[in-house]
């Protein structure tokens, strides 16, 4: 099987924001008057921002308008935000920008696939652009994975057909999602979580261009 490109995931996979988003529900939480905890945040884990907050307000016993719930989206996704404006290079997860250099220089084909609305504001703090031939983030795609939306876009815009493509996902959903779009899928993280996956690696440390062969 000759993979001819790779599409990568973005919270896990490349960089961890996920306790970026954990401050700022847990600020939000106090805010409101209760407190969220990290195990309550693993709930979140996947999760549109609407649903996550649906998520949060009835761990503390809370309902709202939707016109208020809005605002308190758009407040935690701005105190997000702030967080993630201050990410440098130091954040990418070990191995990844290695690899990622080593795909360019064997000519393989780079792309995100991703859900989140910041990922340029992410790639950019990372000074990760140059490595990618295309970025599929929330700003492209309305439909949430499972739903193959994002990597068969991605897959289309590289031109390349999709069972020539690899996805590296951390969530069940992008493994589902990447499968749905008839892409080898490897998992990044747990074995438990991610057994549909062709593949599984711990992390990128060390990582050769034989993972890509199938």
């Amino acid at each position: 099987m000759n993979i001819k490109a790779c599409i990568f995931d973005l919270d896990g996979v490349i960089v961890d924001t996920a306790k970026y988003h954990y401050l700022a529900w847990k600020r939000l939480a106090k805010e409101l008057n209760f407190d969220f905890t990290e195990k309550d945040n693993e709930r979140l884990k996947g999760v549109s921002r609407m649903a996550s907050l649906d998520i949060l307000l009835s761990i503390g016993g809370l309902s709202f308008s939707e016109k208020e719930k809005i605002k308190l989206a758009e407040k935690k996704n701005k105190w997000y935000v702030e967080y993630i404006s201050k990410l440098d290079k130091n954040e990418i997860l070990p191995g990844v920008e290695d690899f990622l250099r080593k795909l360019k220089q064997n000519g393989i084909k780079i792309a995100l696939g991703s859900a989140s609305k910041n990922s340029m504001l992410i790639l950019n703090n990372l000074q990760l652009v140059p490595y990618f031939d295309t970025i599929i983030d929330g700003n492209k795609v309305s439909k949430a994975k499972p739903d193959p939306e994002v990597f068969l876009l991605a897959a289309k815009e590289l031109n390349i057909p999709s069972e020539y493509c690899v996805v590296f996902e951390d969530a069940e959903a992008g493994i589902e999602a990447a499968k749905k779009a008839n892409m080898k899928a490897i998992g990044v993280g747990s074995k438990d979580i991610l057994k549909k996956s062709d593949k599984i690696i711990d992390c990128f440390k060390g990582l050769e261009l034989n993972i890509l062969e199938f």
